[in-house]
């Protein structure tokens, strides 16, 4: 797997951000081509899910 993010892993953004954990990962296109890309969740300061959707090339693993 490219960058070595696998679903499960606590990741963030290369450029900062709060931890989020991987949920899927795979193609945004329906081709089913181009950059894979993580489908990830978060939760804000007031326990809100939040989820989005960043290339795989623009995160990063958290050390454990």
């Amino acid at each position: 797997m490219p960058e070595g993010i696998e679903v499960g892993d606590i990741v963030e953004l290369k450029s900062g951000g709060p931890d989020m954990t991987v949920n899927s990962i795979g193609h945004t296109s329906m081709s089913g081509q181009g950059p894979l890309s993580a489908w990830c969740s978060s939760f804000d300061k007031n326990a809100e899910e939040k989820k989005g959707t960043f290339p795989l090339t623009s995160l990063k693993k958290k050390e454990s």
